[in-house]
């Protein structure tokens, strides 16, 4: 008979996990923690968290509810248009790429896949859509925090490759009181 000898914290390790209990030494063995939402970078963009009413040229245009979803990884958009329509948005911090998402739908449909970067207060995205007649519209949204608190978004499109840009939305953010 041969006798093999394990170091305690081993054989400890070995004798509790069928019992379902783990060890510390187990533990770091098997799972490795996973990654959290908790740097800076995944937080630039929390300033337009919040309930919003929401302006354009001086007159209401809708509002807004913007969350901190899934352990504060996502900025969740739920937009209601004062005409009716409606739309969210999922924005979130990519490590991989080292640049922010967002990815928009409407109720009538309506998509876009934008990314972008934060620099200078402001987070700026872009991104092409190609249209049902075949054309591609570009699109440039920026999100600056003010200073009194409210946020402005600035839309911007353009049909002819970057070489002219059109106003789509220019919108201010108030939160809501109460």
């Amino acid at each position: 008979m041969r006798l093999t000898l394990f170091p305690a914290p081993m054989l400890l390790a070995a004798l509790l996990a069928p019992l379902g209990v783990t060890t510390p030494t187990a533990a770091a063995q098997t799972a490795p923690t996973p990654p959290r939402c908790d740097t800076p970078e995944f937080r630039q963009f929390d300033f337009w968290v919040g309930d919003w009413n929401v302006t354009s040229g001086g007159q209401p245009v809708g509002t807004n509810r913007v969350t901190l979803e899934e352990d504060e990884c996502v900025v969740h958009e739920h937009w209601t248009g004062s005409k009716g329509g409606t739309g969210q948005s999922f924005n979130y911090y990519d490590r991989v790429d080292r640049r922010w998402h967002q990815m928009w739908v409407s109720n009538t449909g309506n998509v876009l896949d934008l990314a972008g970067t934060f620099a200078g207060g402001t987070l700026t995205f872009g991104g092409e859509r190609r249209q049902p007649d075949g054309t591609t519209l570009r699109h440039r949204l920026s999100f600056h925090l003010n200073a009194d608190g409210s946020v402005r978004q600035f839309w911007e499109m353009s049909s002819d490759g970057g070489a002219t840009w059109s106003v789509a939305f220019d919108g201010l953010y108030r939160k809501k009181q109460g």
